[in-house]
């Protein structure tokens, strides 16, 4: 009976995102972290007045979510409290005017896929990483774009609210897909 109950917890736990929670979660935070990208030396390329405000609502979207860096995960989680990988882009994009779905596997069916050549900070990337690997569980905001490297901010249910990159093996075994939803 014990084996079965400690089964099935570490199965929820593994789940990790997905359960819908009352809003609680408040406008008030101060970003604690920045991410700053790689200072070129060639002249930035022309950006048109569409791509600057997409640009300057990204750059917004990822400051919210910088500042539940370090934040303990919690199955459902919206606040500094705890926070699951979707209650983290949910409430990024929600304190930006953004209404979007609250569990990842509804995430991932709205935006416009792209290839991961393609990806940009604000985009959102989407994982399987469940042993059935039958749909998708978990998502990320991308953050920054170095040449071939893509870091994006996730909750992971060991660390929490961290920036990782799509390099490292079990992420980009995992990967599943990216979309742009800006």
């Amino acid at each position: 009976m014990l084996r079965n109950v400690l089964c099935i917890l570490t199965l929820l736990f593994l789940l990790g995102c997905g359960a819908k929670k009352k809003r609680t979660y408040s406008k008030n935070r101060t970003p604690t972290i920045t991410v700053e990208g790689s200072i070129e030396e060639a002249a930035p390329p022309k950006i048109s007045r569409k791509e600057e405000g997409e640009n300057t609502k990204a750059q917004s979207i990822i400051a919210t979510a910088m500042t539940f860096s370090g934040t303990r995960y919690k199955f459902g989680g919206t606040t500094q409290k705890g926070m699951d990988c979707s209650g983290l882009v949910f409430v990024s994009l929600k304190e930006n005017d953004i209404e979007f779905p609250r569990v990842s596997h509804q995430m991932a069916e709205h935006g416009k896929r792209i290839k991961v050549g393609q990806v940009q900070k604000g985009d959102l990337l989407y994982f399987k990483t469940g042993k059935s690997g039958k749909r998708i569980n978990h998502v990320g905001l991308v953050v920054d774009v170095d040449r071939n490297e893509i870091k994006f901010i996730h909750a992971t249910t060991s660390r929490g609210v961290i920036v990782s990159s799509l390099r490292e093996g079990y992420w980009n075994h995992a990967f599943v897909k990216a979309m742009r939803i800006l």
